[in-house]
């Protein structure tokens, strides 16, 4: 399993998503490469529309105003495909781009496609996790295992504390 350590590049990738403030974009391909310049939130959730994932979802979308303020770029990956992603913005009005990782590929990159356990079963999952990515494409900082409540924040202020 990759592990991705602060003060390292940040391995590149090149995923499709969905962001409906570019309307009518369906599969638009994001490049981590094509961001640098940028502060970039890459935060990994398991799925689309559950509770977890649409609280740490609506707090990104919440405060997005004050991460563009401060020069971030907010990305969100999961393994969902495309048309759950466009059902989950849609009805939760998230204003940033979420990227598709079907084949899990960049997870593995990251570090976050682990065995995981509930009910007593142990399947393959995305650990919740988040990096933050310096402009010069290095890791600023990495939480490992997030608890949604007030992450954004949490993220926040760590870009604030970088300028």
């Amino acid at each position: 399993m990759a592990e991705v350590k602060e003060g390292k590049r940040a391995p590149q990738f090149t995923l499709p998503g969905i962001n409906l403030d570019k309307v009518g974009i369906e599969g638009e391909k994001v490049s981590l490469k094509d961001l640098q310049g940028q502060i970039v939130v890459l935060y990994f959730y398991p799925r689309d529309n559950t509770s977890g994932c649409t609280k740490e979802a609506e707090g990104f979308r919440d405060l997005k105003g004050q991460f563009t303020r401060n020069g971030a770029v907010i990305l969100g990956v999961s393994t969902d495909d495309l048309a759950s992603h466009r059902k989950f913005v849609e009805k939760h009005k998230l204003s940033f781009p979420l990227l598709s990782d079907v084949d899990n590929k960049v997870a593995e990159k990251y570090g976050v496609w682990q065995e995981k356990k509930m009910a007593g079963k142990t399947y393959m999952g995305i650990v919740r996790s988040t990096f933050l990515i310096d402009a010069d494409g290095k890791v600023a900082k990495v939480w490992p295992k997030v608890k949604p409540e007030g992450h954004a924040r949490e993220v926040l202020e760590a870009i604030k504390s970088m300028q």
